[in-house]
């Protein structure tokens, strides 16, 4: 595979010597890693809303044993922003390729590791106290991965498909989404419920363990990215990518953060409180309820393919806040679909706010990339990436449970409105990015006017011209 990833037939606007059939095999190693580590990571949200709320935190009752369960699987994203720092300091010192498979081997640990957790009849109160150690350390993993696998597509990406090829990764997460529901209803296939609660739930940690040496196997035989390649060549490798990019463009890094807020937030809905809700709240049962996401996982990986291509036509910006747009509202839909108590109604509900999310998760690949310079690239994206999901995915699931057990369900909707309404508002405050080339030295980030090199005219670097360039239809 190294050997393929390097040679030299046909040209890519961005990375000299990438040919069609490269970039097809670098295509699919971006979905099959980021697919594998998101299982790991996606597995723990469908087992914190059905089984740790009875295992970890019993003496809590139902409600607020949910709560906890839930607030668990928060700690990964608050601690996410952190695993950006680290990782992408890595990822800009060392090269995006060591960083994956050190952020697959941390993950792989943890989610092993919680496989074969005792529980708290068993140990008392070390049980989740251990639990939520992990959980952080998955977390931390999950902060380096992202940026690392959409980087890893947008830099080999001729600039013309860079959106269809910088969706793979979250293309991957996807099917993560849909191979770790399955995995759960295959278990309750062959298990009663008290065997699931007992032992069957350990079942998809465990098989991790073989889906991590796949993907490692996957990871140490590709090559470094051309462009980062390229940046190392010019001897001007970033001591502090941190530091830089806060001076930089701190602006573009937190209205960036801001922009995912409600993408992030509809997954947790459509991934995880609704199988909670569900199956606790409207009885249906658990393996209708994983069917029902496992389709939604399926469907938020086309919306994802779909979007990122449309981005290369339409501009990614545009295609953000129409996906942006449509998930502010589709809860006012979704929600009394689902209170209906019809199954196919709930599911639509259910599969919509996966979909949506997908929409917003294929052009933000090639957006974020395009935002920053290759020195502090890694960094800033996933730093921005990671503070997004520590807000709509880790602390805004607290604010939901909570809203939604003193309002009503209805709460929900209002609260995805607002939330939409910030990310809309910090897309229109940032600038389209879709003709900016991302050569070793390209420093735009903002709007036109912007450029933290301190103009608005392309400059000249270690690459020779860049900036702006007029993209190919």
């Amino acid at each position: 595979m190294q050997e393929q990833l390097q040679t030299a037939e046909g040209v890519s606007d961005t990375a000299p010597g990438v040919s069609p059939k490269v970039m097809r095999k670098v295509g699919a190693v971006s979905l099959i890693g980021n697919m594998i580590e998101f299982y790991d990571f996606f597995i723990y949200a469908t087992a914190a809303a059905l089984v740790f709320p009875h295992i970890f935190f019993p003496a809590l009752g139902g409600s607020a044993g949910t709560v906890a369960s839930f607030a668990t699987l928060g700690v990964a994203f608050v601690v996410r922003p952190m695993g950006s720092v680290v990782f992408g300091h890595m990822g800009d010192r060392l090269g995006r390729k060591a960083t994956l498979v050190i952020t697959l081997l941390m993950m792989g640990l943890a989610t092993l590791l919680v496989g074969l957790m005792p529980t708290a009849g068993q140990i008392g109160v070390a049980a989740p106290v251990l639990v939520v150690l992990l959980r952080l350390l998955q977390g931390l993993a999950a902060g380096g991965e992202w940026a690392g696998a959409v980087l890893y597509a947008a830099e080999y990406a001729p600039a013309n498909r860079r959106g269809f090829w910088s969706s793979f990764p979250p293309t991957g997460a996807g099917l993560s989404l849909a191979m770790g529901n399955f995995a759960f209803v295959l278990v309750g296939l062959f298990t009663d419920d008290k065997s699931f609660m007992s032992y069957g739930w350990r079942i998809p940690f465990l098989f991790s363990a073989v889906l991590v040496v796949v993907g490692l196997y996957i990871r140490l035989r590709t090559a470094e990215t051309p462009i980062f390649k390229e940046h190392l060549k010019s001897g001007k490798t970033n001591r502090a990518p941190l530091g830089e990019a806060l001076r930089s463009q701190p602006r573009q890094v937190l209205l960036a953060a801001g922009s995912v807020l409600v993408i992030h937030g509809l997954y947790f809905v459509g991934s995880t409180y609704f199988v909670s809700y569900g199956t606790v709240k409207l009885g249906y049962s658990r393996g209708a309820v994983l069917a029902v996401v496992m389709v939604g996982g399926l469907a938020y990986s086309a919306m994802c393919l779909a979007f990122g291509r449309l981005s290369d036509t339409y501009g990614r910006r545009r295609m953000l806040i129409v996906a942006t747009g449509l998930g502010a509202v589709w809860a006012f839909v979704a929600l009394p679909l689902a209170g209906t108590g019809s199954l196919a109604a709930f599911a639509v509900a259910a599969i919509g706010f996966l979909a949506v999310s997908g929409a917003g998760n294929g052009p933000l690949g090639s957006f974020s990339a395009e935002l920053y310079p290759t020195h502090y690239r890694y960094t800033a994206a996933a730093l921005s990436y990671n503070l997004g999901s520590m807000l709509g995915s880790g602390i805004a699931p607290l604010i939901i449970t909570s809203l939604v057990a003193s309002l009503g369900i209805m709460s929900l909707a209002w609260f995805l409105l607002g939330v939409g309404a910030v990310s809309v508002a910090c897309l229109f405050l940032l600038s389209e990015t879709r003709t900016r080339k991302l050569d070793a030295g390209g420093r735009w980030g903002g709007r036109r006017g912007d450029d933290p090199a301190g103009g608005s005219r392309p400059v000249a670097g270690a690459s020779g011209t860049y900036g702006l360039e007029q993209s190919s239809k």
